[in-house]
């Protein structure tokens, strides 16, 4: 089975935005939720998916995260409102239950 890198955004109430790399998303939002994640993550307390965007090669994957860290905030609202306009927890949306409060 080919592996499959993800870059995704969390996100919290405040609209503060984190955008990672990874090569298994269910695991790292794992370590995100229980405090193992990114010191942003924890500060911010950045607690949903609200994008995500899968590539089969990791090289794709980190260029793309380098590309939308790049860009301005409105144009990262718009493209998240593409693929998830009201801002829904996917992670909850797809059966992923967050492991802490």
């Amino acid at each position: 089975m080919p592996r499959v890198f993800s870059v995704y955004i969390l996100s919290n109430r405040r609209q503060t935005l984190y955008i990672g790399v990874t090569g298994d998303l269910a695991q790292r939002l794992q370590q995100h939720q229980s405090g193992e994640g990114s010191a942003f993550v924890r500060k911010y307390r950045l607690d949903r998916l609200i994008y995500v965007e899968t590539a089969s090669r990791a090289i794709d994957a980190i260029a793309r995260e380098k590309e939308l860290k790049g860009w301005t905030r409105a144009r990262k609202m718009a493209l998240i409102a593409t693929m998830n306009p009201r801002w829904n927890d996917l992670a909850e949306e797809w059966g992923w239950r967050k492991s802490g409060p």
